[in-house]
């Protein structure tokens, strides 16, 4: 291959196989690199400015077929992701700073050891990211056409060629485009059944980024339950230079919120290379845009928002016939995997459709969360005291002060820590007041949480989570994805987790406490709010006993 034959989607292909191949390749290692996802694009713009196309492609399929040939396989990676079927020797050490190989060595496999978390990085926007599943799911993108044929023989091969004959693989199926994706394929339809018919392709890039790892594990008895949410948090050792991640569930699944987001960014970003035309941006500008100000100018295209774009990528019955479809691969290919033989097509269906509708309701549905130790909280101060959970009401407050919106994560993180102070030093409280506060860039931030009474609503703090967006709400409203979040996503996910009733009440601060809380104009809004209840509070002023009062009103006693 001549240098005048390069093109952009080689170079970028090439440099994703030398990090995916290093992912397989490596041992775990120390870095001198913060765990940053700054630090992984600074490795992506390394590559591109240093790594001949001609190179890259060779080193980096010799050293994932070696890898896999010596036991660190992936078949499912060899098989979708099309990984030279020669073998190689092992060539030249590629072109990276002694300090990004050390970075790459901590990042080269995601697992769980001892309750710590690896292969993991801290994104600008606050959130924990996987990166293994976030390179495949860019590597499946740039490969262009997206739905793969299964292969018909049960004991096929990755390696096998007369398994999956050239033009078999990615061909279409009957009746869609060659550049369709799952949506489109024969795969969209309904969820599975028992007279569902056995899938017969799979979307490469929800095969390698969610589909399989859902699938192997729901095929297993859950071994914890992150409510109201699917997944695990952590907690980085420090957030200037972090380095150590613990997961505040030493018995996790696999299926981390950290994994969970880096396997739902690689196939929003793999779905977006697969759609765009050539010449293609560079991966390092591409990761800097999507965990930046947002991918080509579009700031709701970007990681704050990658469960409601992860929402609109996929529908349950379409994730349910894709994690289905790679089960049945997944039989298929060998080595095989013990947990899959002699399971039977129905057992394949139902799990597909169990993991599907738990990552659609409890992940996609649910809002992203950053615990307290993400804003770098204080200690509580005291004992804290339980909540009867489910409780009845949702109490909407804005903080006032601050008085602007926050809308980054480092903003949002200061102004939590800011009315922690206030509350703890100048208030004298325990704690933070409230429940959750809501910022405008996407995330919701701990507060007291769902399981402590809270200090927000005087005289109703055991009846209700107190909800506060940041910002003075007297005049104008909140981002539309903020209210948004209160309005349903909230409420409904913390419904479903059995933390809120279903009929549960919503009510302003100002309707319980004197106070202009929410502020004019929130208030006015709130009011149209399906769970809006009304409530006299001249009539409680009159009250000896407010919260009973409350509640004969609300039960129109």
């Amino acid at each position: 291959m001549s240098p005048g034959s390069w093109s952009p989607k080689m170079t970028a292909q090439g440099v994703l196989w030398i990090l995916l191949a290093f992912l397989v390749w490596s041992k775990p290692g120390t870095a001198s690199l913060p765990l940053v996802m700054d630090s992984v694009i600074q490795v992506l713009a390394e590559l591109e400015q240093k790594a001949p196309v001609t190179e890259v492609s060779l080193t980096a399929s010799a050293r994932l077929l070696s890898a896999q040939d010596s036991g660190a396989s992936n078949p499912l990676h060899h098989f979708l992701l099309e990984t030279p079927s020669h073998k190689a020797a092992e060539l030249d050490a590629h072109p990276l700073s002694p300090e990004l190989q050390g970075l790459m060595k901590m990042v080269a496999q995601h697992e769980i050891r001892g309750g710590q978390e690896h292969g993991v990085v801290l994104a600008p926007d606050g959130s924990t990211v996987a990166v293994k599943p976030l390179l495949a799911g860019l590597e499946a993108g740039l490969q262009g056409r997206r739905v793969v044929n299964l292969p018909l023989d049960s004991q096929a091969t990755p390696w096998d060629a007369e398994a999956t004959p050239p033009g078999h693989r990615d061909a279409p199926p009957e009746g869609t485009s060659a550049d369709a994706g799952a949506a489109s394929s024969d795969t969209e339809a309904t969820l599975p059944n028992d007279k569902a018919k056995s899938p017969t392709t799979v979307d490469r890039i929800l095969a390698v980024t969610l589909a399989a790892d859902l699938g192997l594990t729901f095929l297993q008895p859950p071994q914890t339950q992150s409510l109201p949410g699917l997944g695990t948090e952590g907690c980085w050792d420090q957030l200037s230079d972090p380095q150590i991640f613990t997961l505040l569930d030493p018995k996790a699944s696999m299926l981390t919120m950290a994994f969970l987001n880096g396997a739902l960014d690689g196939a929003l970003l793999g779905d977006y290379l697969s759609r765009i035309p050539e010449p293609r941006p560079p991966l390092s500008h591409l990761l800097s845009q999507y965990y930046g100000a947002g991918v080509a100018g579009d700031p709701g295209f970007r990681s704050n928002f990658r469960r409601q774009n992860g929402a609109a990528l996929t529908s349950p019955s379409t994730l349910a016939q894709q994690v289905w479809g790679t089960l049945v691969l997944l039989q298929r290919l060998k080595p095989a995997r013990t947990q899959l033989q002699n399971v039977s097509q129905e057992q394949l269906a139902q799990v597909a459709t169990y993991a599907a509708k738990e990552f659609t309701e409890a992940f996609l549905g649910c809002p992203a969360i950053h615990p307290r130790c993400r804003w770098e909280a204080a200690p509580y101060r005291g004992r804290p005291k339980p909540l009867q959970l489910p409780l009845g009401f949702l109490y909407v407050h804005h903080t006032y002060v601050p008085a602007l919106p926050c809308t980054t994560f480092t903003g949002c993180s200061a102004n939590m820590r800011s009315m922690q102070r206030f509350h703890q030093d100048t208030r004298g409280w325990d704690d933070i007041g409230y429940s959750f506060v809501v910022g405008s860039e996407g995330y919701v931030y701990e507060g007291r949480g769902w399981h402590w009474v809270g200090a927000h609503t005087l005289g109703h703090n055991s009846r209700g989570f107190g909800v506060a967006f940041v910002g003075n709400y007297t005049a104008t409203l909140p981002t539309e994805a903020a209210l948004r979040m209160v309005r349903e996503v909230l409420p409904s996910c913390a419904s479903r987790a059995g933390l809120l009733q279903p009929d549960y009440k919503l009510l302003g601060h100002r309707q319980l406490v004197a106070t202009d809380c929410p502020g004019d104009a929130l208030f006015g809004l709130l009011r149209t709010w399906p769970h809006f209840t009304e409530v006299s509070l001249r009539r409680l002023h009159s009250c000896r006993w407010p919260p009973f009062c409350v509640h004969r009103q609300l039960s129109g006693l």
